[in-house]
């Protein structure tokens, strides 16, 4: 078989595959429970937060820590909190992760602030670390036990590697997450329809 053909029958394919994934996010709805329950947690980790500034540091929103190669270090993000992203935003407008830049931060300030992660909650490079790590640990915790209460794969990604790879959308409309499918089988994210997760 020619490398032509062999690359054609790929394409194929993968059309083929990105087609069904597009109408299984169309036919499902995200379950409103468990994201509720990630807005609960984020919720409590605002309020630890802002209970404990000396402790939390007061970021000045300066958005260095966006850059993760010139700031040197790493994003990590649990599957709740990725089903909580896409369902607020709609799976069509996450973004992949090209670069080593956060493909959120715009001129230097968050655009999802609101539907940021945890890690984006707890570190402020002007915080404690050990309290940083204390309440990141808590949050980990309650990410995992969603993931048991909802039967769902557990998950601990780092960023590029979850947009790159769970919403790899490459054609016009939206795509399907397919680590999110691949742990919650059945559940896709529809796109947005005005429809925001938080209590």
């Amino acid at each position: 078989m020619s490398r032509n053909k062999s690359r054609k029958m790929l394409q194929h394919r993968a059309d083929n595959e990105n087609s069904e994934q597009q109408k299984m996010v169309a036919e499902s709805s995200a379950d409103a429970r468990l994201l509720t329950k990630v807005a609960e947690i984020y919720n409590w980790l605002d309020a630890q937060i802002c209970q404990n500034p000396d402790l939390a540091g007061v970021c000045n929103a300066c958005g260095r820590c966006c850059d993760f190669a010139a700031f040197d270090h790493r994003l990590f993000v649990t599957t709740p909190e990725l089903l909580y992203l896409a369902a607020n935003l709609g799976a069509e407008k996450v973004k992949p992760m090209p670069t080593e830049q956060c493909p959120y931060n715009t001129s230097g300030k968050c655009s999802i602030y609101e539907y940021r992660f945890a890690g984006c909650r707890i570190f402020c490079c002007k915080g404690t670390p050990d309290f940083q790590n204390a309440l990141s640990e808590s949050a980990l915790r309650k990410f995992k036990n969603l993931c048991e209460q909802f039967q769902i794969s557990y998950h601990y990604i780092d960023l590029p590697t979850a947009l790159n790879n769970s919403f790899a959308g490459k054609k016009k409309g939206p795509s399907c997450p397919l680590i999110i499918e691949e742990v919650y089988p059945g559940l896709s994210i529809p796109p947005n329809e005005g429809q925001v997760f938080v209590p």
